[in-house]
């Protein structure tokens, strides 16, 4: 048996497992990804123009976990940004999700005033209340906003993320889409937030400077499998491991359209979603990110699709009833393999923000160091 370590993915989840394997455990480790970089969806890069792009849409660095953020905050410094996102509803740009400010964008400041009232009768402010819950009230005004907000904010835009109505999504998602009753228009209330200041895929290369770590990119887990190794942690398709065997767990996947424009800015804010217009979801400018001079910008469209194997990558798991149980029953085969671990979006078949990621992977390094 080798005493070396396989880590199959070099995006956050198997940087940090590998990063405390080499450096707590000081053992040998070899991470493999089958892209031509690290990083994972979080990759980015500098362009000809001095922009830094996130390749794989925006990631914004975001967490209310201490320990996560004195964890990443070892390999990178972070700027303060803290991320708003733009709705343009009825040619109106005003901020999602839906809160008081927007309320006041949208309807007449006498009305506008009366339905803030009226939220505020039945909500604690501060809080935010999931569309679907909040659509189920008795008075004519709160249904009116209700419907208004489902229709213009809600209905459409999940309906081209993913591709079915929202009554047959799972209410973890539904629950995303708030209402917020609050005057914050920021995306995240999370304590700690920021963008990394040389970006993502310098944080991941600062996790992965080990002479204990070895990195090959362009390298599938199938082209090694069959070598011994002390531990497998596998952040790649846990049903792709299996060979499908059970079949194929369904995902949404997105393409982007990236495009450059001659001039300082293309759009007021970093995204700007298009809830009812045009079939792409939103439109990111990546230069707000760490505030990149140039007299030109680059945007990119971003468009939500149907995961086809082969054709597109994995994004998002489709979280239904049918869906988590076909996941179960990959999840009960791998409780019969000694030394394998599953982990990341892909691998627990979980939708894990970056801080998620990293939280899942220390924690499963504390199971496993003994």
């Amino acid at each position: 048996m080798s005493d070396k370590n396989l880590v199959v993915g070099a995006g956050f989840s198997g940087a940090t497992i590998a990063n405390l394997l080499a450096n707590v455990l000081n053992e040998e480790v070899l991470v493999v990804d089958k892209r031509s970089h690290i990083g994972g969806n979080s990759y980015d890069y500098r362009d000809e123009n001095g922009i830094m792009i996130h390749k794989y849409g925006s990631h914004i660095f975001h967490t209310k976990s201490e320990k996560v953020w004195n964890y990443i905050r070892q390999f990178t410094d972070f700027n303060t940004y803290m991320h708003k996102v733009i709705g343009l509803l009825d040619g109106i740009e005003t901020h999602i999700p839906f809160n008081f400010n927007t309320l006041y964008d949208v309807f007449p400041k006498s009305f506008a005033k009366k339905l803030e009232d009226k939220l505020l009768d039945v909500f604690q402010i501060n809080t935010k209340v999931p569309i679907l819950e909040f659509q189920a009230q008795d008075d004519d005004d709160l249904k009116f906003l209700a419907n208004y907000v489902y229709q213009k904010i809600f209905l459409y835009y999940t309906t081209k993320q993913w591709g079915v109505s929202p009554k047959e999504i799972d209410d973890a998602v539904t629950a995303r889409v708030p209402v917020y009753l609050s005057k914050d228009n920021r995306y995240f209330q999370d304590r700690f937030q920021g963008i990394p200041l040389e970006g993502y895929t310098k944080v991941i290369e600062n996790m992965l400077a080990s002479d204990k770590i070895e990195v090959r990119l362009n390298t599938s887990y199938d082209s090694i499998k069959d070598q011994k190794f002390k531990r497998i942690f596998y952040t790649g398709s846990i049903d792709k491991f299996f060979g499908y065997k059970y079949g194929q767990l369904p995902y949404r996947s997105v393409r982007f359209k990236l495009e450059t424009h001659d001039k300082e800015y293309y759009q007021s804010n970093s995204v700007i979603n298009y809830p009812c217009n045009y079939d792409f979801t939103r439109i990111h400018e990546f230069k707000y990110y760490l505030d990149d001079k140039s007299d030109k910008t680059v945007i990119a469209k971003e468009y939500s699709e149907e995961y086809v194997r082969g054709k597109n990558g994995r994004y998002y798991p489709i979280m239904s009833d049918a869906n988590k149980a076909l996941y179960e029953k990959y999840y009960e085969e791998a409780k019969n393999l000694e030394n394998v671990y599953f982990l990341g979006r892909l691998g627990d078949y979980k939708y894990y923000d970056m801080d998620k990621a990293i939280l899942r992977a220390l924690e499963l390094f504390e199971e496993i160091k003994g």
